[in-house]
């Protein structure tokens, strides 16, 4: 039984290790899966858009402006996302008594599916439905996860395509926009 439970682990491990490296996100775009073609880019302003919450209350970006926002793309489908959603749970434990606004904003899921997911795991941070695709299309989403590190002026400062696999790599990216 305890070889069984070694060589499981074994395994696991060797499928995450993997997957960094085979998998950086879902995507339907080409090799260039590290940066965004075109649509917002670093150190323009964040485009604006207008949510429904998994609460029902309607949410907008530029509620959050004076303020360092987060912005996570993601759909329960996604492996990397599912990877990298309890890392988003810890720093948004973290670091929002220290100002930071965190907002996981699912693409064209099913509202039931997904308050079921958050439910399950535990989540606790704010999740917004992008029912359509004009709020995607005016990030220029063509990969998920996709995380955008926004100012408290609404200046994005940096943008990663891909999972997280690790807290320390989104907070050496939040030092970018936290005071």
């Amino acid at each position: 039984m305890k070889r069984v439970l070694k060589i499981t682990t074994i395994v696991l491990v060797v499928c995450v290790a993997f997957s960094g490296i085979l998998l950086p996100g879902c995507s339907n775009s080409g090799p260039e899966i590290g940066k965004l073609d075109s649509g917002p880019e670093i150190g323009k302003l964040a485009p604006d858009f207008k949510l429904e919450g998994l609460d029902g209350q309607e949410v907008s970006l530029s509620d959050f402006r004076g303020e360092p926002v987060l912005l996570n793309f993601w759909a329960s489908w996604c492996g990397p996302c599912r990877i990298e959603m309890p890392l988003l749970q810890e720093v948004y434990e973290q670091w929002t008594s220290k100002g930071l606004v965190l907002l996981a904003v699912n693409l064209q899921e099913d509202p039931a599916k997904v308050k079921e997911f958050i439910d399950d795991a535990g989540y606790t941070f704010p999740v917004l439905l992008a029912p359509g695709n004009k709020v995607p299309l005016s990030y220029n989403i063509r990969g998920i996860p996709a995380t955008f590190f926004i100012d408290a002026d609404g200046v994005i400062r940096d943008i990663k395509v891909g999972a997280f696999f690790g807290t320390g790599e989104i907070e050496s990216k939040l030092a970018k926009i936290m005071p």
